[in-house]
């Protein structure tokens, strides 16, 4: 996995990547993406990013058939579904929004057996914390300005929180990143106009 997916995987873990809800609402018709199909890293970010109303909206979330529960960890919005969602092979009917990425809390102890199935990265593995990831796809699109050369990409992640002990949370980031600044050309090297001949005794 490239550095810059890796470390996004790292700082959605820890909750520092900024909330979507404060975001700006994606452009559309108003129906929302398949959640599954979000959750699994098959769409993009303007998919994502469509949901961030129901993030603000509490009203909207209900409107969907999900029940916002008590915040437990800080870095995440949750709620339950009338429905359960399918997610990697699994069903779910309990998610969460965390930073630029979206997970469902699964009722699996050790999140390694699924990080083994999807043949992801190892992040971190330690008795106590565990994250695996593995970036699905990356490729460059036109930005939200019109130009070229943005880079939008979508990650697999994988990994287990303090705050829901016994659980793996399993789902997909979403990021878009504006190109790189080209770097200035180097102005060519001055060269020494050569010194005077010293005079030649004779």
């Amino acid at each position: 996995m490239p550095r810059t997916a890796l470390a996004r995987l790292l700082l959605l873990s820890l909750g520092l990547l900024p909330a979507a809800a404060q975001a700006q609402d994606a452009t559309g018709d108003g129906t929302l993406p398949d959640l599954s199909a979000l959750l699994e890293c098959r769409l993009g970010y303007e998919d994502f990013m469509a949901y961030a109303p129901v993030l603000r909206d509490p009203l909207k979330a209900v409107a969907l058939g999900w029940r916002p529960q008590p915040q437990v960890n800080p870095f995440m919005v949750e709620y339950r579904l009338n429905t359960p969602v399918a997610v990697f092979g699994r069903q779910s009917d309990h998610i969460a929004f965390a930073g630029d990425g979206v997970v469902a809390v699964l009722d699996l102890a050790d999140p390694r057996v699924l990080a083994r199935e999807l043949q992801l990265e190892t992040g971190v593995d330690t008795p106590q914390k565990a994250i695996f990831g593995r970036e699905a796809r990356a490729e460059e699109i036109a930005g939200p300005d019109g130009s070229s050369g943005w880079i939008e990409t979508a990650v697999i992640n994988v990994s287990n929180v303090d705050s829901h002990p016994g659980k793996t949370l399993a789902g997909c980031s979403y990021s878009l990143d504006p190109p790189e600044p080209e770097e200035e050309e180097a102005p060519p090297p001055t060269v020494a106009a050569p010194s005077p001949a010293g005079a030649q005794p004779r």
